[in-house]
């Protein structure tokens, strides 16, 4: 379970409030461009700090701890795998800074087997697919072992095929696992597809979790505007 106790982040002229529960499961952040998602992520994350207010985990506040220190794992845009780097050691990155010890080279292997691509460890990311890089970056952050994941839209660039089966992926995993997902999204059908609550970031604040299918049905002003349909009179 994820709390944000009356949060406010301020970046410039950039205000975003939120002051709401996420519960376990997987959670989409759905709403306009520019409207806060990825900062929301961010600040989670540790790489945004709070101006106010507190986040917590698991009711233990993680307001001020560095990145490092969080439960948190997140899966960004770009994959941000290392290009002169194998597969094998951009996922040893996970694990330790030095030389993977066997054991560690086999929880590696396991997540590639996990993912879709047993013996994948020697090639390098030019040598993958859109779709196989983003598998290795999920290895990744299953090997991180944490328990709340981020997703910042990492299957934004693939196909419509590819981007459903790493979806499946994720859900299945977030099952198997006891993980707790959030991702951002701009498009319903990732939502619904996935994730059972979905909450609006719109207008500086992020409004409480509500069921997925519902809200997309019922859209309040705000994601009404966004998905250019009629609001809920």
């Amino acid at each position: 379970m994820l709390r944000f106790d009356e949060m406010h982040v301020r970046q410039g002229g950039f205000d975003l409030r939120a002051d709401i529960t996420i519960p376990a499961g997987i959670t989409a952040l759905i709403g306009p461009s520019g409207a806060g998602k990825s900062t929301l992520l961010n600040v989670i994350a540790g790489f945004v700090p709070a101006t106010s207010g507190r986040v917590l985990w698991r009711d233990a506040e993680i307001t001020a701890l560095a990145p490092a220190q969080r439960p948190v794992a997140m899966l960004f845009q770009d994959n941000n795998l290392f290009a002169h780097l194998s597969v094998a050691e951009n996922l040893a990155l996970a694990l330790t800074r030095k030389r993977p010890t066997a054991q560690e080279r086999a929880r590696m292997e396991t997540a590639l087997e996990r993912v879709g691509l047993p013996g994948y460890g020697a090639r390098k990311p030019a040598e993958l697919s859109g779709g196989q890089q983003s598998r290795v970056a999920l290895a990744r952050v299953l090997l991180q072992s944490r328990p709340l994941m981020l997703l910042d839209e990492p299957f934004a660039a693939l196909g419509p095929a590819l981007k459903i089966e790493m979806l499946d992926l994720v859900a299945e995993m977030a099952r198997e696992d006891g993980l707790q997902v959030l991702m951002v999204s701009h498009d319903p059908q990732d939502a619904l597809r996935i994730a059972s609550l979905s909450a609006v970031v719109a207008d500086g604040a992020v409004a409480a979790p509500e069921a997925t299918a519902g809200l997309l049905q019922s859209p309040p002003p705000a994601l009404a505007r966004y998905l250019g349909r009629r609001a809920v009179e």
